[in-house]
């Protein structure tokens, strides 16, 4: 499954304008939106997790390659920096690589995973895909990046929990591949925000308390009246811009959105779940990847969530986790029920 990082609701709102300054940003958000559409269709069928054979008792290296696409839309693309290499010059590509090391550290040093398969999965991106395009996403095998249409985005490698999102499709691929559609949808987008914001904050040694807590922050130009695509902190409060309109993220299931568009509403609704993972984060307080990390790492990979999970089974396995790593009753146990009570889902 493709999976993007700029919300279509966003994309639809973007390409539905007509003003002269911004006839370049609608039509690279229509085609963004064809490009999702197409992308979606041809890979619509879900993608094993490797063999336990394949895996490897302790994490290895990164093996990271980054592409130049120059501005076409051939993947992968020119070689322009391999593992190992010296900085290329280019800033999209050096962040690009930081990002994946980044993230392939968090997976093996907190973790203990071997890459987003647990088997060494090589760490490819490309990056200059499209012109002015308007998105980042994982395809299933690799990561890819726009450089943005100048107007409403800059390039989409500048953010670091951009390129932890994405990659984390990888992970829940190949660990509880939840369907991308309705509550499994939006968990699916959550654990993505989840541990991109955990890659940022491991990244930059910042405890909960000090993180933003912000998705896609810096992706902004200086035109638009918002500070990143979502907070989880906040859901709701990311933007509020003349030409994006409002971020439509409920805060808990009183405002919960029922829609046929986004796929159930994976992007909107995903703002329920994010919330009770900073409120555990909030409440425990140090760093987030430690208890509340392990607490939401061992429900993705516990082997317990069906693949169209909803928020309630979601948030009863995290209680089962969260006892068996710290005991039931416990101020890990119960933040974790705490934080599900607070955003209104039943456990």
């Amino acid at each position: 499954m493709m999976c993007s990082i700029v919300p279509p609701y966003m994309l639809r709102r973007l390409a539905a304008q007509h003003e002269p300054r911004l006839r370049a940003v609608a039509r690279a958000a229509k085609e963004s939106l064809l490009h999702i559409r197409d992308l979606q269709a041809a890979r619509a069928t879900p993608v094993p997790a490797a063999p336990p054979s394949a895996r490897q008792a302790k994490p290895g290296p990164p093996s990271r390659t980054i592409f130049d696409a120059g501005s076409s839309e051939s993947l992968p693309g020119r070689i322009v920096r391999k593992e190992g290499a010296p900085p290329s010059g280019d800033a999209a590509a050096d962040e690009a690589y930081d990002g994946l090391g980044g993230t392939h550290g968090l997976y093996a040093d907190i973790f203990g995973r071997n890459s987003i398969d647990d088997a060494g999965l090589a760490l490819d991106a490309t990056v200059h895909y499209g012109q002015l395009y308007d998105n980042a996403f994982w395809d299933g095998s690799q990561m890819v990046f726009g450089d943005g249409d100048g107007q409403i985005f800059q390039r989409f490698t500048k953010s670091l929990s951009v390129i932890g999102h994405e990659l984390a499709h990888g992970v829940t691929q190949y660990t509880a591949n939840l369907a991308y559609r309705n509550q499994a949808g939006a968990l699916n987008e959550s654990m993505s925000d989840v541990f991109g914001a955990l890659v940022e904050q491991y990244v930059r040694k910042q405890p909960a308390s000090r993180a933003s807590w912000l998705i896609g922050e810096g992706l902004f130009t200086e035109h638009v009246q918002g500070s990143a695509l979502r907070s989880m902190k906040a859901p709701g409060t990311a933007y509020d811009d003349d030409v994006l309109g409002k971020d439509p993220q409920p805060d808990s299931m009183d405002t919960y959105v029922r829609t046929s568009a986004d796929n159930g509403g994976v992007h909107i609704n995903s703002g329920i779940p994010n919330r009770a993972f900073y409120l555990v984060a909030s409440e425990l307080g140090g760093n987030a990847w430690e208890a509340p990390g392990q607490i939401w790492y061992g429900t993705l990979t516990s082997g317990a969530l069906p693949a169209t999970c909803t928020f309630g089974k979601f948030a009863r396995t995290t209680l089962a986790t969260a006892e068996e790593l710290f005991g039931a009753g416990s101020v890990e146990h119960d933040a974790v029920r705490k934080a599900w009570e607070t955003v209104k889902v039943k456990v």
